[in-house]
């Protein structure tokens, strides 16, 4: 009916019959794109629980919820773009007026960097139960807009210390099946991760991005909100198989979350190992717009460069040059990162300019986060001083807009 009455109303000019195989054309991409999101909805519903030691070799399925049905995700309008690069603070500098004092020194001595990474615990945020204290971050947002700069924001709920535990308090309890879960290796912990398969946490979490949202999305000058690392950590008591499927079920929730609350911002979620998660947790990444992370540059790590093979799912970094164009892509260097190619020491010490280039040639990123870590940021910074980084303001990074947003807002 549609096409006999565009056929009725006007004439048959070569004009008017290249815009009815044009207007067919669309009608038909509509219908394949209707087809696709069915099923792939599907088919990411059909969870495969596959036990924890072989997610590094075997590939499994995530959904976005256990029910196989996403969380509705909401119109996304124009997204704040300022690609390239921004300074990672360390803890606990954001308090110290001294310390930030140097930080807006150098972000005025230096143009291309672009603002600033700071992490906050999620314990910082919610000081009890649904009591947010955004108060510090505002702070920074007044300090750096007033330059013109810009703030990114990590959410940190795992920690690597067996006496650190990032969570409210009131998380902590039996409500909540304690919150949280011992990770490490050889029956030794050395850090907490929060137990995202309970519902009641999970909810939580979601509570804290979308109180995060209504605060700071229309903020001109908050650029970014993210999440640490994937990589779970090894449980001191092994999970079943729901617990961890579910994990990372509701970690592409949240994922999801972030989105709905911050429309008008990138999203960003570090995403490393396991390797058998990779493929469902990236194409979900993908499908709601989110930003593909990673916590480190380790140029020679085996794991992360892996290509794949028809045994073995490949690593977080092809996916980096696979989604250029595509995704936003943001990449962190941590101090490991300066000091060596490899996670394990074996490797070399790789330069500032090496690093730089690997992030730029191999992973094709929008953004790094360069950690301010002691003799190894003079380097940093001054490569952010060379021609090569202040010719554009993307620091010479890719700069154009992404598209999966439905438009990019540079002002």
């Amino acid at each position: 009916m549609l096409n006999a009455n565009i056929a009725n109303s006007q004439a048959s000019t070569p004009a008017v019959i290249l815009k009815k195989m044009h207007t067919a054309l669309f009608i038909s991409l509509m219908i394949v794109s209707t087809f696709l999101t069915i099923w792939t909805t599907q088919t990411m519903g059909a969870a495969i629980l596959t036990p924890e030691s072989e997610f590094e070799t075997e590939e499994f399925s995530i959904s976005l919820d256990q029910d196989g049905q996403a969380i509705a995700a909401v119109n996304q309008g124009p997204v704040k773009w300022h690609p390239g690069h921004y300074i990672m603070l360390v803890n606990p500098g954001k308090e110290s007026d001294w310390y930030m004092n140097q930080i807006y020194n150098e972000l005025e001595t230096h143009p291309a960097m672009r603002g600033i990474a700071v992490r906050f615990q999620w314990a910082e945020l919610e000081k009890s139960k649904g009591v947010y204290d955004f108060s510090l971050i505002d702070k920074l947002l007044t300090q750096l807009a007033a330059r013109k700069k810009r703030l990114i924001i990590l959410v940190e709920v795992k920690s690597f210390k067996a006496n650190e535990i990032r969570v409210p308090k009131y998380l902590q309890t039996a409500e909540y099946d304690g919150g949280i879960f011992p990770h490490g290796s050889g029956g030794v912990i050395k850090g907490y991760n929060i137990k995202l398969w309970n519902q009641n946490v999970y909810l939580r979490f979601a509570a804290l991005v979308s109180a995060m949202g209504k605060h700071l999305n229309a903020h001109p000058y908050f650029e970014g909100l993210g999440q640490q690392e994937t990589a779970m950590g090894n449980p001191i008591k092994p999970l079943t198989s729901t617990q961890t499927n579910t994990y990372f079920a509701n970690l592409l929730k949240i994922n999801q979350q972030m989105r709905n609350s911050f429309p008008n911002t990138m999203s960003f979620q570090y995403t490393n190992y396991p390797r058998g998660i990779l493929k469902s947790f990236v194409t979900g990444l993908k499908e709601m717009g989110a930003t593909l992370g990673c916590p480190d540059i380790f140029i020679q790590e085996p794991g992360l460069n892996f290509p794949g093979s028809k045994n073995s799912p490949k690593g977080i970094y092809p996916y980096f040059t696979e989604l250029s164009g595509i995704l936003p892509l943001a990449v962190q260097v941590e101090q490991s990162n300066y000091e060596n190619t490899r996670h394990d020491g074996s490797g070399y010490q790789p330069t500032i300019t090496e690093l730089l280039n690997f992030a730029k040639q191999n992973l094709k990123v929008n953004y790094i986060f360069w950690t301010r870590s002691p003799g190894y940021y003079d380097d940093v910074m001054a490569m952010l001083r060379q021609k090569a980084q202040t010719s554009n303001p993307s620091g010479g990074l890719q700069a154009t807009c992404p598209t999966s947003f439905a438009s990019c807002n540079t002002n």
